[in-house]
């Protein structure tokens, strides 16, 4: 495992390095972008100490979101950079509302907005990755991928992907502009993308980062057929988009990012 930890590769065509496997922190103040589990999961505190845990063991990429908790995730792991001088390398995203009713989208202004307000929430003038949280239908591609590129161009983000998009997706994305990776659910319950999008992803030179690799908590093992789900569980808003079967493990662009 350590090994693995330290190794990193290059993210699609970028010149940036990044390790293959990074902490997952939507669970930070929230179970991801719901906004009806805003303030529930992982509290400040125990953020924290999860971040001190995985940071002892080797884990440097730390991936977020705007909308994770409402803020909270980026806030908590702000406050981590803080307090312990230490700087990881950070992914995070925006697409997802920030409270019930607000606006979502990757328009333009709303990207320079929200990646302001993420670089603010977590104390530093730049992310190696930013992300497009989700497919947005109502905005060209074209136009969010300016936004993205011009804060780029300014420093304050490394390189830019999307996340959440499917193969005809990608390929628009990809003709819209030059996203260095794709991150998506994947594992041994989730392994629609082994078909065209890795092929895709291994022909244009895209990077493959897999988030939920244990489907939520399904694979984990402390789930039991007859019991209830614990509560706050995973499983209780998550369910496998595909009967279970073995994915092809080397498969063009496979890595076992966590996200």
């Amino acid at each position: 495992m350590s090994e693995t930890l330290e190794t990193k590769s290059q993210l699609g065509r970028s010149a940036l390095m990044v390790p293959r496997i990074a902490l997952g922190c939507g669970n930070f103040g929230g179970v991801g972008s719901a906004p009806e589990f805003f303030g529930q999961g992982l509290n400040e505190d125990q953020a924290l100490e999860l971040m001190d845990a995985a940071w002892e063991f080797g884990l440097t990429h730390f991936d977020t979101a705007d909308a994770y908790g409402g803020g909270r995730s980026e806030r908590a792991i702000g406050r981590w950079i803080a307090s312990r001088g230490l700087r990881p390398q950070l992914t995070t995203k925006t697409y997802n509302p920030m409270q019930a009713g607000a606006d979502h989208g990757l328009r333009p202004e709303r990207i320079a907005r929200q990646l302001r307000m993420s670089l603010e929430r977590l104390g530093v003038d730049h992310v190696e990755l930013y992300l497009a949280h989700e497919f947005d239908p109502d905005v060209p591609l074209a136009e969010s991928f300016g936004a993205l590129e011009q804060a780029r161009a300014d420093g304050t983000i490394g390189a830019y992907g999307i996340s959440n998009f499917g193969a005809a997706q990608l390929t628009a994305a990809l003709a819209a502009g030059a996203p260095q990776a794709i991150q998506n659910s994947y594992s041994l319950l989730t392994s629609q993308d082994e078909g065209d999008v890795l092929t895709l992803c291994a022909e244009r030179q895209v990077a493959y980062l897999a988030f939920s690799p244990l489907a939520g908590g399904w694979l984990t093992g402390k789930y039991r057929r007859g019991e209830p789900f614990p509560a706050l569980s995973g499983c209780r808003r998550w369910r496998p988009a595909a009967a279970p079967r073995w994915p092809a493990w080397r498969s063009p662009g496979y890595s076992p990012t966590s996200g």
